[in-house]
């Protein structure tokens, strides 16, 4: 803000547009960082349909099909084809790279050329050299030695701090998430920032904020000068790779192909030094749009061009590509980086925030074909345009390839500029994060509630010492009170350790390049997962109205269960089990909210889809609700087995005629017939499986190798 008041006082009292800016609607944004006051001012609600859109162009057919012998060549080398292992990634590590340099409208790569994966060991050397080794490359044995001497990585920093409990927590996947090398995502930078101010003013601004941060340095004053400090220091980065490719972001964009091609290097950036496993675009088209439509009034360019702009654009959002391990492929098959881009939505006042960039956006899937990346998320309401709506319900039937979320209930908490960052997480963009990177697993604190804190695979005593339940019947209020104890002891270590996770992540692996494109107050949200949440339910609903007897080993402990009679189960719409699975959320949060949560966030939680059922499951044990020892959970708050019930409704709707057992809840009978499906789409049909077949295959996480 003191910049602000020195340009005011320089200019007489009185702000003049730049030039850049012309033909634009004045207002806050001009003096301020301040996004969103530009999009209401200038965007074009589009309430037609999509008549107006552009095939693709020669150029995009030639990269395209470019991309396509790429991928096929990293295919055929076992799913990665090249790896840097002697540069360390950072802004401007890597010289410009290209897939064709005349061709391509919109430029730039993680690396100095395509399909090349970078070498990021800040989060953890172990885990970088575990990434190389698995795809057949070695890191340079000097890079080894220095972050292993000299360099502190995050992961060392959290196995230095964490206690015994954690430790064995995380062992017995009690408690666990993504490996702690990876970094945490869930943070959007306002990459439209580059754009629309050009980087010079955006260091300007920040040097403002560093100033006014006082001068009393108290621990928190420290870190913020020295954090915003790293932020400048990323904004001038990114000025210089800029450069390498002929670009000049100081300055703000003065076109549609410029403002694509700024927002998308502030966005490269930050993958070329994060590799989290949610690093998200936020909320771009409608902001886009301002530009498109302005060219277009002025014939600076065509529909075609225009679109040929957003396709190149799409095209290197779905290149984004990191080196990961066997481990983290595990719980995301199919290379995911949920490049979320959130479209549409409704503003606070009334006007929905469609635009022709919003269709352009989508028709990327018809121009390039269907892709899980860039995740296009449909903000949906009601008050939408009805042309909207039936474009997105077209586009989902023939691709399978985009998102729905319910724009009315996360605008009330967030207004009309937040985005989602990986499947769920709102936030207003560059001005909320969120803290994530570990999830509770409630089924299997369940089973310690029963064995008295002993892991009943490990028959390690990992948790409390409580009192085992006794006895040949399961009691529900026994059962339910010891439960509750245990679900408040694992709170307890989970808010511990995800602290301790992010301590370390800002210390040793901050993400300035997205947090440069953030004000200097940020809303940090402290994002915990439950995993399992159907599991318990079913669980304590089969024991409270069925009859449950434990079947114990020789050592006394709980390790399966005989199950007689009927319970109501999860996803029926039976209040009896529903009101249990909202108990357990809400004593989980109640529980989560008595802990202090690093830097003052706010407790939140979700339940999560694909990233922990599998391995979970392969940690827990037996459970009472019939569940087999190793079975993946289902995703999310869904029932165990209604992969089962779309499986046999997808059968019925191709033709295939297979036998589902709908009593069977055994994940590897319904991964069978899900290979089935997708074989018949893919020999008989002649095309490939859509998207939803591609997030059961990742939520369940094999391949055909092994069924």
């Amino acid at each position: 803000m003191l910049s602000i008041l020195t340009k005011f006082i320089k200019t007489g009292g009185y702000f003049k547009m730049r030039p850049e800016w012309k033909d634009f609607v004045g207002g806050k944004w001009e003096n301020e960082v301040n996004v969103r006051d530009f999009i209401q001012k200038n965007y074009h609600l589009y309430e037609g349909d999509e008549s107006f859109l552009a095939a693709p162009t020669q150029n995009t057919k030639d990269l395209w099909a470019q991309v396509l012998d790429l991928q096929k060549q990293e295919r055929e080398a076992g799913g990665v084809l090249d790896m840097d292992t002697k540069v360390i990634s950072t802004i401007t590590s890597h010289g410009p790279g290209y897939l064709d340099k005349s061709k391509e409208t919109i430029v730039g790569f993680q690396t100095d050329k395509p399909f090349k994966r970078s070498l990021q060991p800040y989060g953890g050397i172990r885990m970088a050299e575990k990434a190389c080794s698995d795809n057949g490359y070695e890191v340079d044995p000097e890079i080894s030695e220095f972050f292993s001497t000299h360099r502190k990585t995050h992961n060392a920093g959290c196995f230095d701090a964490y206690n015994a409990e954690m430790r064995a927590c995380r062992s017995s996947h009690i408690i666990t998430g993504l490996p702690d090398a990876y970094g945490r995502g869930r943070i959007i930078g306002d990459y439209r920032r580059v754009a629309l101010y050009g980087i010079d003013y955006l260091i300007e601004d920040k040097q403002a904020q560093k100033d006014s941060t006082g001068r009393v340095m108290t621990d928190d004053v420290i870190r913020l000068r020295e954090e915003l400090s790293e932020q400048m220091v990323a904004l001038k980065l990114m000025k210089e790779m800029a450069a390498s490719y002929g670009c000049d972001i100081s300055k703000p964009a003065t076109n549609v192909q410029e403002a694509i091609q700024a927002t998308y290097f502030g966005y490269l950036c930050a993958v070329k030094e994060q590799n989290g496993a949610a690093m998200s675009l936020g909320r771009t088209s409608t902001f886009l749009d301002c530009y498109a439509e302005r060219d277009l009034a002025n014939g600076t360019f065509t529909e075609e061009q225009i679109q040929e702009f957003v396709d190149h654009f799409i095209m290197k959002l779905r290149l984004i590509k990191f080196a990961r391990t066997p481990e983290y492929n595990q719980i995301f098959a199919g290379d995911p980086v949920w490049v979320t881009e959130s479209l549409g939505g409704v503003g606070v006042d009334g006007r929905p925030l469609v635009s022709k960039m919003s269709f352009r956006y989508l028709h990327t899937l018809t121009n390039l074909g269907p892709s899980p990346e860039p995740n296009l998320t449909v903000l949906w309401s009601t008050r939408l345009p009805e042309n909207w709506k039936k474009y997105c319900a077209k586009m989902s039937i023939q691709t399978s390839s985009i998102q729905y979320e319910n724009d009315d209930l996360m605008r009330v908490t967030h207004g009309d500029d937040y985005g989602i960052a990986c499947c769920v997480s709102s936030m207003v963009i560059g001005k909320e994060m969120q803290f994530f990177g570990a999830r509770a697993n409630v089924a299997k604190c369940l089973l310690y509630a029963l064995n008295g804190g002993v892991d009943e695979v490990t028959k390690k005593q990992v948790g409390p010492k409580y009192r085992p339940v006794t006895g040949d019947v399961l009691d529900y209020d026994d059962v339910y009170d010891k439960f509750m104890d245990m679900l408040e002891w694992q709170a307890d270590v989970y808010v511990n350790t995800l602290n301790i996770i992010h301590y370390m992540h800002d210390k040793y692996c901050y993400e300035r390049a997205e947090m440069a494109l953030h004000d200097r107050d940020v809303k940090r949200y402290f994002a915990t997962g439950v995993a399992g949440l159907s599991i318990v339910a079913d669980s304590l609903s089969a024991i409270k109205y069925a009859k449950v007897e434990p079947i114990r080993d020789e050592d006394g402990i709980i390790v399966d269960f005989k199950t007689t009679g009927e319970f109501p189960k999860y996803g029926n719409d039976d209040d009896r089990v529903d009101m249990i699975a909202q108990d357990i959320v809400h004593k989980f949060m109640t529980a989560i909210r008595r802990h202090h949560v690093y830097r003052n966030g706010v407790p939140t939680t979700s339940i999560l889809t694909i990233t922990s059922n599998v391995t979970y499951g392969k940690a827990t044990g037996n459970t009472p609700d019939g569940r087999r020892k190793g079975q993946p959970f289902a995703p999310g708050a869904n029932r165990t087995t209604h992969r089962l019930y779309l499986l046999r409704a997808i059968c019925f709707a191709v033709g295939i005629n297979v036998y589902i057992d709908m009593s069977d809840s055994l994940c590897h009978t319904c991964i069978q017939h899900l290979y089935k499906i997708v074989n018949h789409l893919i020999f008989v049909h002649k095309h490939p499986p859509c998207f939803s077949f591609c997030y059961l295959l990742r939520s369940n996480s094999i391949s055909p190798a092994n069924t």
